[in-house]
C-alpha cells in the first residue's frame, strides 16, 4: 500500500513539473524567496542617508542607538594611570616587603549601570572622594587579590595556593588588611596626579554588595582602568572606575596631548619677541599746538607762509607715538633747539578687544 502511495506522488509531481497545476486546475507555482538589498537593509534600519542637522533618526536605528554611547577621549589621563602604575609598583614592595609588579591591562569607556553588573563577585567595593573635585570614585579588589594580600601581610607561605572559603563574609582582619591596601593606591593615585593638579583622593566606605556602591547614575558614563597586581606566584586584579562627572572640573587639562601643553602659545617665540622689541626704534612726536583751520585757508597756503604756534616756553605738551599719547613734556630751549622735558606719564585708555 505504501509503494503505491510513493509511486501516485511521484506521479502527480511529474505532473506539476509539467504543466504547473494540479488535477483540480489551480496554478501551483512557487515564488522563490525575494532577498532585500543592500539599500533596503539600510532603509528598514535607518542609515540610509543619515541625519541632516536637526533630523530625528527612525527605523530600527533608534533602538540599536539607545545602548551606545560616544565617549571623550582623554590623551592626559593614559598618562596618569602610566604614572600610577610606576608608583604603585613601588609602594606595595615597601607595602608588602615583597617583588610586586603592577601593570595595566586596558583603559575603556563604559556606562557605569554596565559596569556593576559585571563585577565578578565575591569582591570588595571601596568608595573613595575626590575632595577638590567634591566627586567620588570606586575601586573594585577582586576575591584573589584580597586574599593574596591576606596571605601576604600575615606571612603566607609561597608556593601555596590561597584557601578561598566562598559563600562566607569577609572577616573584620580581612576587611581592615585591605582598607590599608586601599589608603596605600589612593595614595598613589594622588601622586600621579600631582603634575596636572593637586587632588586628594579620601577613603569613604567599603562595601561587597554593587548596589551600595552607586556613585553615579546608571547611564553616566565612566573611565575604568584594569591593573594587574603580581606577587611572584600570588597576584589579583585591581579595578578604578571614575565617572565623567568627577572629572569634568580637570577636563581641560586631561584633553591634553602632553603635560603643560598650551594651546596657541609658544613660550620660545614669546621670549624671543621680548627681547627684541627692547632694541626696537619708533618715532616720537612733540605735539606743539593744535588749530582748527578752514579747508579753503589749508587750500590757500603757500611757500613762505607762517604759522604762529601758541605755545610758549616752559608750556606742557605732549609726546606721542602715533595716534597714542605717551607723554607730557615741558617745552624749553637747548642750544639754540627747541626740547622738551618729559614730566611724566600719560595714562593710556584700554586696547579694544579683537571682537569690537
Amino acid at each position: 500500500m505504501s509503494s503505491e502511495e510513493d509511486d501516485l506522488a511521484a506521479a502527480w509531481g511529474a505532473d506539476l513539473d509539467a504543466d504547473g497545476t494540479d488535477d483540480t486546475g489551480i496554478a501551483a507555482k512557487v515564488e522563490p524567496a525575494r532577498v532585500l538589498n543592500q539599500a533596503e537593509i539600510d532603509s528598514l534600519l535607518g542609515f540610509d542617508n543619515g541625519p541632516d542637522g536637526g533630523e530625528t533618526v527612525s527605523g530600527m536605528q533608534r533602538i540599536i542607538s539607545a545602548g551606545l554611547i560616544s565617549y571623550e577621549r582623554l590623551p592626559m589621563l593614559e598618562i596618569v594611570f602610566d604614572r600610577l602604575v610606576r608608583i604603585m609598583s613601588t609602594s606595595l614592595r615597601n607595602f608588602t616587603s615583597d617583588n610586586v609588579e603592577v601593570s595595566i591591562d586596558n583603559i575603556v569607556s563604559l556606562r557605569f549601570g554596565d559596569y556593576l553588573n559585571s563585577i565578578p563577585l565575591p569582591a570588595m567595593l571601596a568608595v573613595f572622594k575626590a575632595e577638590e573635585w567634591d566627586n567620588y570614585g570606586l575601586m573594585v579588589i577582586d576575591s584573589a587579590m584580597i586574599y593574596s594580600i591576606v596571605d601576604v601581610l600575615l606571612g603566607g607561605r609561597r608556593g601555596t595556593a590561597a584557601m578561598r572559603i566562598e559563600g562566607r563574609p569577609y572577616t573584620t582582619i580581612e576587611r581592615t588588611l585591605v582598607e590599608r591596601l586601599i589608603t596605600v593606591v589612593l595614595a598613589d593615585l594622588s601622586a600621579s596626579f600631582d603634575p596636572l593638579c593637586p587632588v586628594t583622593f579620601r577613603f569613604e566606605r567599603l562595601e561587597v554588595n554593587p548596589r551600595f556602591a552607586a556613585i553615579s547614575r546608571l547611564s553616566n558614563a565612566a573611565v575604568l582602568g584594569r591593573l594587574r597586581i603580581d606577587m611572584e606566584d600570588r597576584g589579583g586584579r585591581m579595578e578604578l572606575l571614575l565617572p565623567y562627572a568627577t572629572l569634568e572640573p580637570v577636563r581641560e587639562l586631561l584633553l591634553q596631548q602632553f603635560m603643560g601643553e598650551k594651546f596657541g602659545r609658544d613660550s620660545i617665540w614669546e621670549t624671543h619677541l621680548a627681547e627684541e622689541l627692547w632694541s626696537t626704534e619708533i618715532s616720537l612726536d612733540v605735539v606743539l599746538d593744535e588749530q582748527v583751520m578752514r579747508l579753503a585757508d589749508v587750500v590757500a597756503l603757500k611757500p613762505g607762509d607762517r604759522i604762529l604756534l601758541n605755545t610758549a616756553t616752559g608750556a606742557m605738551v605732549q609726546v606721542r607715538c602715533g595716534a597714542v599719547r605717551l607723554f607730557q613734556a615741558q617745552v624749553g630751549r637747548r642750544k639754540n633747539h627747541v626740547a622738551v622735558r618729559i614730566e611724566g606719564a600719560l595714562e593710556r585708555p584700554p586696547l579694544p578687544s579683537p571682537g569690537q
